[in-house]
């Protein structure tokens, strides 16, 4: 499948669960807490500066956008969790709807994979884990991306980068991809595995 991916607009901002479009084309969803850099990253791999909003208050988005990418796929950007200072009523808001994307969404079939980001200075927080052994029990294909590694030195990176995998992903064959957003550094790997996931 050739897809244009500079051709790319938000198509749809989901809200609760009776909007999820009934839509056969494949969808690619973002999962991570707030601050991660979701947003960065879509629109690096999108090549634009500014179509994902980069909110300066962590934690403010709590719908569902869909970035509709040469009409051909859909990338999902699903609500940031874990930020403390979110109203307990938010909170159970976006769980409600991230929880509804993965067990009620009429286009279920179309999610053929999840891109899970962890900050790569900070590791997995209690919530990253939970979201992927939810997924590795519902039997969701997805990839981890480790982001924000321009902050850290290549040798921090790398020590980093070993404790991820040491600490949380040993004998697993989940690699985390590094990845920046200042530096590109990961885009491509990052493509490559949603375009081998939407041709399967």
């Amino acid at each position: 499948m050739k897809i244009n991916v500079n051709n790319a607009n938000i198509a749809l901002t989901v809200g609760t669960q009776k909007q999820f479009p009934k839509d056969p084309r494949p969808q690619i969803a973002l999962s991570g807490r707030s601050n991660v850099g979701k947003s960065s990253l879509i629109n690096t791999l999108l090549g634009r500066k500014s179509l994902a909003r980069v909110s300066s208050a962590p934690g403010k988005t709590i719908t569902i956008n869909y970035y509709d990418v040469d009409k051909k796929i859909y990338l999902v950007d699903l609500p940031g969790y874990g930020y403390a200072k979110r109203s307990q009523d938010s909170k159970r808001s976006w769980s409600t709807l991230t929880e509804d994307y993965f067990i009620k969404n009429p286009s279920s079939d179309a999610l053929k994979l999840v891109v899970q980001l962890i900050d790569i200075r900070t590791g997995p927080t209690d919530d990253d884990i939970m979201m992927i052994n939810m997924m590795i029990d519902r039997g969701i294909d997805f990839i981890v991306v480790a982001t924000k590694t321009d902050k850290l030195s290549k040798t921090a990176l790398k020590e980093a980068l070993d404790k991820l995998e040491e600490n949380y992903f040993k004998g697993t064959g989940i690699v985390p991809i590094p990845f920046s957003s200042v530096t590109r550094d990961g885009k491509v790997e990052v493509w490559d595995r949603i375009f081998s996931a939407i041709s399967n």
